[in-house]
This record gives structure tokens, sequence and C-alpha cells, in this order.
């Protein structure tokens, strides 16, 4: 997959090294990442005021890879960021050919001009939301969140928001594990959901700093669907039993057990909404019968009318 970082005089230097930093973390986990650095110019002057140089000529891109704008300085849109007509071209073929294209902050900007946003939700930074509805009044501005998806054209918030943006598309292509362990990687526990009312526990509940039960998490992450004996899990840590479940209520407010519960009636629900039956998705997911998915599916249902908070268990 290629990655191609758009740079705009007076670039952010947090909303280009925050996506920069996930898919290059991501390339050195063994994946077959390439990134790639273009301006129209080769001298980038950026808004923190180091010196960046970027490539003129652009890689060839296809229906896998992506786009991304970092966000720049200005006060308003229009400012630094006018691009040519054949850069804008070359936004709009991308997308066109099933492509992706993704924007940091003032970044929505280069795919208003690119034609992208009429008709489509997008988002940027909170103090540039009413100049990007007034530039783009075909533009559905969605206000106050972090980032938006809308037909392959991805927008977010401001500056570290890119990190939440970058971390959804990793989770989006390869699974929200490998999102976990990226975020973990760059000790970015906080992963930020974008609008969606609901994210992957996976995601969900790893805002937190304690390295025991990250590993942990680890390993129930990638075989939630097997036993998994609270002792060998402690043993793995190389902490007690009852250390574990004491530290990892702290950081989770769960047990071992009913995050792994959390995680299998997660990939349930996705079997049975992709037309699985209850049986053959609660066997998928590790159960030992249906029985405990359909009352792990009504407790969940049951705490969702009350209003649970976080997706704790009942």
């Amino acid at each position: 997959m290629r990655i191609v970082f758009l740079l705009v005089p007076q670039v952010h230097l947090l909303d280009l090294a925050g996506p920069a930093q996930v898919f290059s973390t991501v390339r050195d986990l063994g994946l077959g990442y390439e990134l790639h650095y273009v301006a129209e110019r080769e001298e980038v002057p950026t808004a923190q005021g180091v010196p960046l140089r970027a490539e003129t000529r652009w890689p060839r891109l296809g229906r896998g890879d992506l786009i991304l704008i970092p966000g720049w300085k200005g006060a308003r849109f229009g400012d630094h960021g006018l691009l040519t007509g054949s850069t804008r071209d070359r936004i709009a073929a991308h997308h066109a050919g099933g492509g992706t294209v993704a924007s940091v902050c003032a970044g929505a900007d280069a795919l208003g001009q690119a034609g992208l946003l009429d008709g489509r939700r997008c988002t940027t930074h909170h103090g540039l939301q009413d100049h990007l509805a007034q530039r783009y009044p075909a533009a559905r501005v969605v206000r106050d969140v972090l980032y938006v998806v809308d037909e392959r054209v991805v927008t977010s918030a401001g500056i570290a928001s890119g990190i939440d943006l970058a971390l959804h598309l990793v989770a989006t292509r390869h699974g929200p594990a490998l999102a976990a362990q990226v975020a973990r990687e760059m000790v970015v526990y906080a992963r930020r959901n974008g609008d969606a009312p609901q994210h992957s526990a996976m995601l969900r509940h790893r805002d937190h700093l304690s390295d025991v039960v990250h590993r942990v998490q680890d390993v129930i992450d990638g075989r939630f669907a097997e036993r998994l004996p609270l002792h060998e899990l402690a043993d793995g840590a190389g902490v007690s039993e009852r250390t574990l479940t004491r530290a990892f209520g702290e950081a989770t407010g769960l047990t071992p057990l009913r995050y792994q519960q959390l995680l299998r009636l997660e990939r349930a629900e996705h079997l049975i909404g992709h037309g699985a039956t209850v049986e053959a998705a609660a066997r998928a997911a590790g159960f030992e019968d249906a029985r405990m998915l359909r009352r792990l599916r009504d407790r969940a249902k049951a705490g969702t009318a009350a209003g649970t908070p976080g997706g704790r268990p009942l």
C-alpha cells in the first residue's frame, strides 16, 4: 500500500507526523507500506519553522492506495493552500478510480478544491468549521467530531486527530488488533472514535497505561475464541492471578474473562450481521453453545436500553 502525503506550504508538523508515525509503524511491523511525500515545490516551509523537502513527482497509485493531505497554518481557507489544477485533478482522479483520500484539519480545503466534498459529510478543525461550510455550501459539515468517513473521503479535525484517523484506517484495512498494537507502540493508548456511537472493545478498553494489562489484552485479542485460563494469562504476564485480576480491573473496569466475552460477542454480532445463524456465530466466536451467546446478547441489549456507560458488562 502506498501512502502519499501531499504537503502544502505552512504545513503543521503534527498534522503530518502523527499519521506518518502510524503508517511507518505498520510498515515496521512487516506490512508492505510505502510512504511518499510530494508537493508542488521541493522546498516546503512549515508552520513551526522546520523546512521540509518533498518530491514533485507522484508515484503511480492504485485503488488500494491513500492520498492524505495534512493541514496548514492560516486564519481561514485559501491561505497558503491553493493548489494548481493538475494537483486537484490528481486528487480527484485517484478517488474516481476507487482510491481513498483523507485530510487533517485545514487539509479538507484541498479535498474541497478537488470537488470531493459536495454532497458529502466532512469535518475539520473546530475553528475552521464555519469557513468550510461557507466555502463549500454543498458539503455537509459535521461539527465537533474527530473524523468522518463518507465514500472513501475521510476528513478529520485538528492536529492530533490525524492519529485517530490513521488508526481508524489501519483498523479498517487490517483489523482493530493491529491498530491496537500500533497505538501501543506509539504509547497512544486513548484511541478515540470518530462520530460513531460504538467502536471495538479492542480499542475501547485500551485507554490506560498498564503494560502488564496491555500484554494480556494482546494475547486475548489474538486468541479470544480459545479457552484462556486465568493462570495461563497470569504466567504469560509474569504476575500472580490475583495481581492480574486487580490490575486488569483497575485499568479496564473488567475481568479478563469479561473482556474476552465482549470480544466474542462482537465477533458473533458481526457474523450474524453478515448472515450467519446464531448457532454458527456462537461456534466461530468460541462459545460452547448458542445459549451463552443469546444470554450475552440479551444482557447487552438491556444495557444499551438502560444507557449502560462505556460498554461495561451488566
